[in-house]
């Protein structure tokens, strides 16, 4: 029986150390994948809870229900706060809807105290590839769910944030042509910012894919099958030219770019920069240069935790906080 007993102990003993050491290997890797340690001392600040899977869970999600909203927006009773005076208006890109785009960053933002919104726009009802008509069109669809937000909480302005044509042509011919803002005052303006995610501000290349079918004049029929928004975000469209034929920016508009050096599908990934005219402020961050690791491309920057920092400080500059940087992979996110 003795015998039993010592090895029962030493057993247990074991099994011990080993847990211990499985502990220290879990938390070891969960703070390497945050960033490094935080003093027991310093808050940390808030951050989205990364999952590699959320983003292909979201787009099968909006597959199956293209209407749905994403949990935390489109609550038209939602009254902001003084901490968060300004609804956040979330504007999907090409081909997608509201609910694969937004999975990660709308309740984020919802927990954080804002009311969100998300409208699917520049589609049909029913499907699941959504912002794929005229860039025009699409912007007057934003125009009008906007002014409906703004009715229903009582507030002045909007701050959009948006991924891709939702963050950039859309937008901006909005602001500039469909009364987001108003150049001879711009204290009327309806939007207060726009925080672009990898946006076609000038138009894309496609990786060249968008220059060759604009050469060998093959948009028309392009366009036929993917819809208007693939003409209309090449370089050199009618509406990149008139969209920048007076500067990239509208008075009283704070606008933030969040690009990846590993874009593949606006190309090159410098054409999401914009330039700040009279009255408007511009900064322009590559996420790379924030957190080095970072794989994010085109696609799995919605569902980046270090994007979704840096939308919250774009958001509330006034209590930025440092960007706890963590594992970001291409097409998963996390």
């Amino acid at each position: 029986m003795s015998d039993r007993n010592v090895s029962r102990r030493r057993s247990n003993r074991l099994r011990a150390r080993w847990a211990a050491v499985c502990a220290g290997l879990a938390l070891a890797l969960t703070g390497g994948l945050q960033g490094g340690a935080v003093a027991a001392d310093t808050p940390e600040p808030p951050r989205p809870p990364g999952r590699l899977l959320a983003g292909p869970a979201a787009l099968l999600g909006g597959a199956v229900h293209p209407e749905a909203s994403p949990a935390g927006a489109n609550d038209f009773s939602c009254r902001p706060t003084r901490e968060h005076p300004r609804p956040v208006v979330l504007v999907h890109a090409t081909w997608t809807n509201a609910f694969s785009n937004w999975s990660m960053l709308a309740p984020w933002l919802k927990e954080q105290g804002y009311c969100v919104f998300a409208p699917n726009y520049g589609g049909t009802p029913g499907s699941p590839f959504k912002a794929n008509g005229p860039i025009p069109a699409s912007a007057r669809q934003i125009a009008d769910y906007v002014d409906r937000v703004l009715k229903a909480t009582g507030a002045r302005q909007v701050d959009l944030v948006g991924h891709s044509q939702g963050g950039g042509v859309t937008p901006r011919w909005y602001l500039r042509f469909e009364g987001g803002t108003d150049p001879a005052h711009p204290k009327r303006n309806k939007v207060r910012r726009l925080i672009g995610l990898a946006p076609s501000n000038h138009g894309t290349t496609a990786l060249g894919l968008g220059t060759l079918t604009t050469e060998l004049g093959l948009n028309p029929a392009v366009s036929a099958v993917v819809g208007q928004a693939w003409p209309d975000q090449m370089v050199g469209s009618e509406v990149n030219q008139k969209l920048d034929r007076d500067g990239d920016t509208q008075p009283g508009v704070q606008y933030t770019v969040i690009a990846t050096k590993l874009d593949e599908v606006v190309t090159p990934y410098t054409q999401q920069f914009l330039t700040a005219g009279p009255g408007a402020s511009v900064r322009n961050i590559t996420i790379q240069d924030v957190c080095p690791e970072d794989l994010s491309e085109h696609v799995s920057i919605a569902y980046d935790t270090n994007a979704a920092q840096l939308v919250r400080n774009a958001l509330d500059p006034a209590h930025a906080k440092p960007v706890r940087c963590g594992l970001s992979l291409p097409v998963l996110g996390g």
